[in-house]
């Protein structure tokens, strides 16, 4: 079973292609500054010919549905929509806190993915490895930096933009408890949500693409600002 798999929750995207028999056969991030829109389908038609392998083969496609980036998580969201409509086949949800926590794998601390939700806030989650399960110690949450950090009680490690943007704080914060993930893990892989994808899709868990939404937490500052 072959799985494309879309990760647009930040600036860094990624595609991957994975076989559930083989492993992963091709993957492709890229942290510029450059909107999904633009690059998106050209990158996912670049890794398809690079990997030999076409549309016709892929049997699912997966997509990393948030929280994270407002536009980038429509814009993967509607691409992952728009490939399920066109094939006829499974599309499959995961959320983006829990890949990004599984691109460290089998980890004996507390793992801590934290995106920007700017004002102030981060996007973030504590995860916990268990029996080769990776299970939520906090639900994804959109809270201060501040708040986040006196929920840490032992070693756990940070990853994220938001780890990078508040990692002063982080350190005055938890001092010794504070673990940095490497730069290669610092950002959300689309082949641990197609890892997470063909779990759900062995439990028959897909999702219908007309109802489907991205899953933001909070409100839009455009919808904050319409209801005010």
């Amino acid at each position: 079973m072959k799985i494309l798999a879309i990760e647009t929750a930040t600036v860094a995207g990624s595609i991957a292609i994975l076989d559930d028999n083989t492993g992963l056969i091709a993957e492709i991030r890229v942290d510029v500054k450059v909107v999904h829109a633009e690059r998106l389908m050209p990158s996912i038609q670049w890794l398809m010919n690079a990997a030999g392998v076409s549309i016709n083969e892929i049997d699912a496609f997966a997509v990393s549905i948030g929280p994270g980036s407002f536009t980038g998580l429509r814009i993967g969201l509607s691409t992952a929509k728009g490939f399920a409509y066109a094939t006829g086949k499974p599309l499959v949800p995961v959320p983006t806190l829990d890949a990004f926590a599984r691109t460290l794998p089998f980890c004996s601390y507390t793992i801590c993915p934290m995106l920007d939700a700017r004002r102030n806030e981060v996007y973030a989650g504590l995860y916990r490895w268990d029996g080769g399960i990776c299970g939520k110690v906090l639900p994804e949450t959109a809270i201060s930096p501040a708040e986040l950090l006196q929920q840490i009680n032992g070693p756990t490690v940070f990853m994220g933009e938001g780890a990078k943007i508040y990692k002063g704080l982080i350190l005055d914060s938890v001092k010794e408890f504070a673990v940095f993930a490497p730069a290669s893990r610092m950002s959300p892989s689309a082949s641990t949500v197609a890892e997470i994808a063909v779990e759900k899709l062995k439990e028959g868990t897909t999702a219908d693409p007309v109802s489907l939404a991205p899953f933001y937490i909070r409100k839009s500052e455009a919808e904050l600002r319409w209801k005010g």
